[in-house]
C-alpha cells in the first residue's frame, strides 16, 4: 500500500480550521485541492481593485505550482487541471493565463461553468492532479490512422 504524505507547502498552507488538506503526495502521483485566489482576491476587492479572471487564474496557477513543487515536483508535472468559472465568457482570458503560464505543454483540462464559488468576489476555482515521474514538456504525439 502505498503511503499518502500530506504536502506541507509555507505559500500554501494548509488552515487550522479546514475540514479538507491542500494536497497529498501517493508515491510519484500528487493530487491537489480546488485552489482560489483567497486572500489576494479579497484584498483587491476591498482596495477596490478586483482581480479579473486573467488574474485570478494565474494566482491559482502559482499556487498549484508551489504545492507540486513542495511534493519534489515542478509545473510540468500537472497532467490534469478541472477549472471552475463563475462566468463563462472568462474562458478565453483564464485560457490566455494558462498559455502564458504552462507555455505550449499544457495539462488536460475540464472546464465548467458554477454559479458561485466560496466568496463572491472569486471567478475562478482549479484543481488538479500531477504526476512526478511524467514531464510534459516530453510529451510524444500519439496517432492513429483510420
Amino acid at each position: 500500500m502505498a503511503i499518502a504524505e500530506k504536502i506541507q507547502c509555507p505559500q500554501v498552507p494548509d488552515l487550522p480550521t479546514a475540514s479538507w488538506t491542500n494536497g497529498y503526495r501517493i508515491g510519484d502521483e500528487v493530487v491537489v485541492s480546488g485552489m482560489t485566489g483567497h486572500p489576494a482576491t479579497r484584498q483587491a476587492a476591498e482596495r477596490g481593485e478586483p482581480l479579473g479572471a486573467y488574474d485570478q487564474a494565474i494566482v491559482v496557477l502559482k499556487k498549484l505550482e508551489a504545492l507540486v513543487t513542495a511534493a519534489g515536483g515542478h509545473k510540468h508535472n500537472l497532467t490534469k487541471t478541472v477549472v471552475y468559472l463563475t462566468d463563462i465568457a472568462d474562458k478565453d482570458e483564464v485560457g490566455r493565463a494558462r498559455r502564458d503560464f504552462f507555455g505550449t505543454h499544457t495539462p488536460c483540462s475540464t472546464l465548467v461553468a458554477v454559479q458561485a464559488l466560496v466568496f463572491p468576489e472569486l471567478r475562478v476555482e482549479i484543481d488538479a492532479w500531477a504526476r512526478l515521474d511524467v514531464d510534459l514538456r516530453k510529451a510524444v504525439t500519439l496517432s492513429t490512422e483510420l
